[in-house]
């Protein structure tokens, strides 16, 4: 990948770090869009940006900041018509416009010309629109690239949440009701953001939708199974988010690979890992661990993973659960090259290999998360209704191999 895109990936990412505490500060929030529109210009490489809120009653975009248009008026009003609001809210992402496509997104009614944008990004919560953030021109007129849409899309979701707390802190009941039942803390919120973040990693990859989210909820399952803290719990899912954050930095084609990868292949691949230490290293998180979670979740036990080659007494419990959490998600989900396993055969060779490469405390703690879902216990349901095909007893008789080869293979249990 050109260095020039890597460098937008650090930017993007860097400014979801600092719009976080900024989002959650006492201040005015024209200082606050003006640092989101400037991170979207930056990201995406525009001259011209303007961000929007959106009321529905009248059904209306008003301008909150807008930078680089020579000529816009203050606030900029856009008009809607249902059929803009459902095409709006319908649009998974960043829009291309043209003069001939424009009106299928903006009314021409209001005080601006919807011909002035190129790009435009709906911000919704929750599949509810509440906002848009539009783009001008590039520098010599250029089009807006793949890698450009994908840095403008990653930063649309965290805008989003920023636009709905702003629009929920604008009278004080709103604001003890619902503005700190959406961001009751800043915890609460990169969760939120995180949360969007992890989806927006996956989408250019087919075969892997769903996996960062995926690899979260696992990861906290086994968490909670071991009886760490919440605290410790929400690090555990936040870093499952951010695990493949590095990804962003591999050609597309790679995942759509049905033949073994060559060995140069092999090393892009592998690299996702440091890529993704290096982008979240610039970001302080409430949770300390997360860089190393993502530089080390293709390490195993037995010293055969990547990048450091670690064995298990060198790799923290969370990197231990992290990679047991991926692994096992990326048995079970269907690849170009191979059908999924069944969660059975998944845990099954999971078991085989354990304790020489995965840690058995976190194989036992997803053991009695399927147990507790197979018996109906499970007060969050880790799998989704009908696709665990196991019996308790089952379960129990994986738990029983699970010990025997651990009480003949003592290794790290800490």
């Amino acid at each position: 990948m050109h260095g020039t895109n890597l460098k937008k990936i650090f930017r993007t990412f860097e400014a979801l770090a600092e719009l976080g505490p900024e989002l959650t500060a006492d201040r005015d929030f024209r200082d606050t869009a003006r640092l989101m529109v400037s991170a979207v210009m930056e990201a995406s490489g525009a001259r011209e940006a303007v961000l929007f809120s959106f009321s529905e009653r009248p059904s209306l975009l008003s301008s909150v900041d807008a930078q680089g248009f020579a000529l816009l008026p203050d606030p900029s009003i856009i008009p809607l018509l249902p059929r803009h609001v459902h095409t709006l809210t319908a649009a998974a992402g960043p829009v291309l416009l043209n003069s001939s496509t424009s009106d299928l997104f903006l009314s021409s009614n209001g005080n601006v010309a919807p011909e002035l944008f190129r790009c435009v990004c709906p911000l919704k919560v929750r599949g509810k629109l509440v906002g848009l953030i539009a783009l001008g021109r590039r520098d010599g007129d250029a089009l807006y690239e793949e890698e450009a849409l994908d840095a403008f899309g990653m930063l649309s979701h965290y805008l989003a949440l920023a636009i709905q707390n702003h629009s929920l802190g604008q009278t004080l009941a709103q604001r003890v009701s619902e503005n700190l039942r959406l961001l009751a803390s800043l915890h609460g919120f990169y969760d939120n953001a995180l949360e969007a973040f992890a989806t927006a990693i996956d989408v250019k990859h087919i075969n892997i939708h769903g996996h960062s989210l995926r690899v979260g909820k696992y990861a906290q399952a086994i968490g909670e199974a071991l009886g760490m803290s919440a605290s410790d719990v929400a690090s555990l899912r936040s870093a499952g988010y951010l695990h493949d954050i590095g990804k962003v930095a591999v050609d597309k084609r790679l995942f759509e690979k049905a033949s073994k990868l060559d060995p140069q292949e092999s090393r892009e691949m592998r690299d996702h890992t440091t890529v993704g230490h290096q982008i979240v290293s610039q970001v302080q998180f409430p949770w300390p661990q997360i860089p190393e979670i993502v530089r080390w979740h293709h390490e195993r036990g037995d010293g055969s993973g990547y990048p450091d080659g670690l064995h298990g007494d060198e790799m923290p419990k969370a990197v231990r659960i992290i990679a047991l959490a991926d692994t096992f998600d990326a048995m079970i989900s269907e690849r170009p090259y191979r059908e999924p396993f069944s969660i059975g055969s998944a845990l099954q060779e999971l078991i085989r290999m354990t304790p020489q490469k995965y840690d058995p405390n976190a194989v036992h703690a997803l053991l009695i998360q399927v147990r507790r879902d197979v018996v109906g216990t499970n007060r969050s349901p880790v799998f989704e209704n009908g696709t665990v095909h196991l019996s308790a007893t089952q379960v129990d008789e994986m738990a029983a191999t699970l010990q025997h080869r651990v009480s003949n293979n003592k290794t790290y249990l800490t």
